[in-house]
This record gives C-alpha cells, structure tokens and sequence, in this order.
C-alpha cells in the first residue's frame, strides 16, 4: 500500500476529479491534452495537477507492465497466519515480507488468515522456490494457504471517482 506522509484536508473539485480519472487511464497524458478534453487552457490544468500531486492525492506515476509478455505467467494468493502477535514479530515480519520482490501485495486483514499476500512468479517451479527458500525462512509463520488464478477476468488500477 501507497501512503502518503502529506497530509492535508484539500479535497479535489469536480474538475480535478476528471483530470483524476484521465490519468488514471493514460498517465502520459500532457497537460495540453488534458486541457483539450476538459475545455481548459493549459496553465490552470497544469497547476491543478501540481496541487493534486504536492497534497499527496497522486502519489505517483507508474507504467504497468504485461505480465505474460516479461514472464510472469503465475499469480498466487496466499494467506498467511503467525504463530504469535507481537507489535515486534507483526512489524518484524511485514519488514521481511517487503523486501520480497515476488510478493507484489502484502494486506493486514482480519478473519481466519493475518495477512494476504499476492504473489506472482515465473511459473509453479518459481513458486514452489518462493514458498520453500524464502517465505518459509520468515520467522513465526504458522500456516500458508495458497490460491492459484487460473483467469485473471478484471485487473484495475482506476479509482471511480464520483463528480
């Protein structure tokens, strides 16, 4: 998860939500072609996007890649549970988790499982490597529970935002 260290109570208006939604379609987008679909000039859209970004609502710019064209032809699920709940193994684990770079997810959730993982690796040999030489070396780790996509049917990265 992004967080941003900004805080503020700036809250953008209709204009900057659709600047919002352009963005999120197409980050490349210039000022200028932004101000084109709005019906604005450049300058104001330009500052808006300034604002939007030094109040932390956009944390920052991406490219996302194709999965299968680099390789990365399987996602997995997993859930896992601690043995014990310590502030320090709670933190220490979510340290070691971050520094994986198969684990593209990491959630805190409640219910059965402490955290989900989303995972995506080469193929099924990687994930077994992954689950055996180095999720497994994590410390206090009492249970993994694994689910594996078989079709990936909707994949998103745009927030709707109401206007």
């Amino acid at each position: 998860m992004i967080k941003s260290e900004k805080t503020s109570s700036y809250q953008p208006d209709k204009t900057d939500k659709k600047i919002l939604e352009l963005l999120q379609n197409d980050a490349k987008m210039t000022s200028k072609q932004i101000a084109h679909h709005l019906g604005l000039t450049q300058t104001p859209v330009f500052d808006r996007i300034k604002r939007l970004e030094k109040n932390g609502i956009i944390a920052k710019y991406v490219a996302i890649l194709n999965k299968e064209k680099i390789g990365k032809n399987l996602i997995a699920f997993c859930n896992v549970s601690l043995k014990e709940h310590s502030k320090a193994i709670i933190r220490q684990f979510e340290e070691e988790i971050i520094q994986l770079p198969e684990v593209l997810e990491c959630h805190h959730i409640a219910g059965m499982y402490d955290y989900m993982l989303k995972i995506i690796t080469d193929d099924m040999e990687a994930y077994h490597q992954f689950i055996y030489n180095k999720l497994s070396s994590i410390d206090n780790i009492g249970n993994v529970q694994s689910s594996f996509v078989m079709n990936e049917i909707k994949c998103s990265t745009s927030f709707k935002l109401c206007y």
